[in-house]
């Protein structure tokens, strides 16, 4: 598939978020476990590791836990399972690297890439903390606008140079605009929202360009919906430092 393709998935996931959380509470969780078992299957793919399926699972099922943790655990700590789910996972990681054996093909990439699969798949449970925080839906909304700009500058097939600071600039501005529009948000937490966003969408990008050769659809897959989860998490914290 080719690089394009990768931020339309990432549109899509994320459009499906922002439009769950308007939905009731078990659609939200339904979606984030989905997306959470999709980067699970399409990690390894992304990586090119043996042990994909096993992997796959340790990968996705952290994240699904990580999700109902999120929807689950009483007011305010919405996350504070989350760090044991990535610890949970980063273990997994290793005993099954351990068990491949001695000897074996791409043993350091495979540990190091799954636990930042781990780390991705997990972050997506700050979609539902958002969600639950406060009862403010708007700021999910302009999480998923800022986050939206610089997907959609990087479907232009323009030189990393250009689509990276284009991409920062447009999601800095989007998140004020956003935010006047939808919220009584100040435009300063707002556009430095959209600027961090649009740094981690655009360094995202440029791991796709950089690998140089086409995806299949499962890499295409997780690679698409991993950054829109670890916006999740991004935008939560934001939101909690900057605005409340």
């Amino acid at each position: 598939m080719k690089s394009w393709s990768i931020g339309v998935i990432g549109l899509a996931g994320l459009s499906t978020i922002v439009a769950s959380v308007y939905r009731t509470p078990d659609v939200l969780l339904a979606v984030a476990v989905l997306i959470a078992l999709a980067i699970g299957l399409g990690w390894p793919h992304y990586l090119g590791i043996p042990a994909k399926k096993t992997l796959a699972a340790v990968i996705g099922l952290s994240g699904a836990g990580s999700a109902v943790a999120a929807a689950t655990v009483p007011a305010p700590g919405y996350l504070d399972w989350t760090p044991g789910f990535i610890a949970l996972g980063v273990t997994a990681v290793f005993l099954v690297q351990l068990l491949r054996g001695t000897g074996q093909a791409q043993r350091l990439e495979s540990t190091l890439g799954c636990c930042v699969g781990v780390l991705l798949s997990c972050l997506g449970a700050g979609w539902i903390a958002g969600a639950r925080f406060n009862g403010v839906k708007e700021m999910v909304l302009i999480a998923g606008i800022s986050a939206a700009v610089p997907l959609l500058a990087g479907l232009i097939r323009w030189s990393d140079r250009i689509i990276a600071p284009l991409g920062i600039v447009l999601a800095g501005l989007a998140g004020p605009l956003a935010g006047l529009v939808f919220s009584d948000i100040a435009v300063l937490p707002a556009a430095v929202f959209g600027v961090v966003v649009g740094a981690v969408l655009v360094s995202f990008r440029r791991l796709v360009t950089l690998r140089g050769t086409p995806l299949d659809f499962p890499a295409a897959l997780g690679m698409g919906l991993a950054p829109v989860s670890a916006v999740g998490s991004l935008a939560y914290f934001i939101d909690k430092l900057l605005t409340y």
